[in-house]
């Protein structure tokens, strides 16, 4: 396994906690930042692990003043090469920050996302009212995963048992998603009511790309462009869209969290006595600061 060769006990522990839970295939979680580890600070009680979805400049703030012992972001924050690190890029500067502080930072998205149980299946929760409601739940484009993993992929398509009205899905996904109000391109069928939806096409983020030539009535998703929604409406599908990371953000309480505390006790455990020093083990806090950068007003 990759994670032998990291050195910190905390950031081994962390990445074989996560790869535990979401990493299939593991190509798509990245080590983002091994921050070297810093022997002059003090050895807290408990390690903080601090879930977000984006590393913003608030967000750093945040682990700083914990402080906390790692950063799982959900979305990696760099996506391309690096010539240089400065203070001149906001984001170059919160991974210096972090360095100087020994606080590392993982990113898992795609793995989350694609999981059984990850991202996807808990919007369909949200949508459906749950497997009771549902006639057959699958993945839109399956992912090569070892044993145990094989259903993983991008995407869900849900069949309802019953065909339900677009006003019921979208005042469930407000509950959800915990949103006053959600962005609806809705068919005039589906808007008067005198045609109900059965068959709904999920994906966490933006899934205009995932979304081509699927057979549905309804997709649900953070965002799709200006395009995209009206390519779809032509063809008779409504749209419900909550801006991109209202799609994830509430996975991290409602799931991860739990799932996450109860892995990092089982790695902690394996670890040598010698290399815990003083630390009881791992809590897992879900970030107050981070937020999508749109609101709707």
């Amino acid at each position: 396994m990759a994670s032998r060769s990291l050195r910190s006990p905390i950031v081994r522990t962390v990445v074989n906690s996560v790869q535990r839970l979401y990493a299939r295939p593991r190509e798509i979680i990245v080590l983002l930042l091994e921050a070297p580890h810093r022997a002059d600070k003090p050895t807290p009680r408990r390690h903080v692990v601090l879930l977000a979805i984006d590393l913003t400049r608030a967000v750093v703030d945040e682990a700083l003043a914990i402080p906390a012992s790692m950063i799982v972001s959900y979305h990696p924050i760099i996506f391309r090469p690096l010539k240089s690190f400065t203070f001149a890029d906001s984001q170059q500067e919160s991974l210096l920050r972090l360095t100087q502080e020994g606080i590392s930072v993982y990113s898992p998205h795609t793995a989350v996302d694609a999981t059984i149980g990850g991202v996807n299946d808990w919007l369909v929760d949200g949508i459906s009212g749950g497997k009771q409601n549902e006639q057959s739940r699958t993945v839109l484009v399956p992912v090569e995963g070892p044993v145990g993993f094989e259903s993983s992929g991008m995407g869900r398509l849900v069949t309802l048992t019953e065909a339900t009205s677009l006003m019921t899905l979208v005042d469930r996904v407000k509950e959800h998603v915990k949103m006053p109000r959600v962005m609806v391109a809705a068919t005039a069928e589906h808007m008067s009511g005198s045609s109900a939806i059965r068959k709904i096409a999920v994906c966490a983020g933006s899934g205009g790309s995932l979304f081509k030539n699927v057979d549905v009535d309804l997709l649900f998703t953070g965002e799709l462009s200006h395009h995209e929604a009206l390519a779809a409406k032509e063809k008779g599908i409504s749209t419900i869209a909550c801006f991109h990371t209202n799609t994830e953000r509430g996975f991290l309480a409602a799931v991860m969290q739990v799932k996450l505390q109860d892995a990092l006790a089982e790695e902690w455990a394996k670890v040598e006595s010698s290399e815990k020093g003083t630390a009881e083990g791992f809590e897992v806090m879900v970030s107050q600061a981070d937020r999508d950068p749109y609101e709707i007003m």
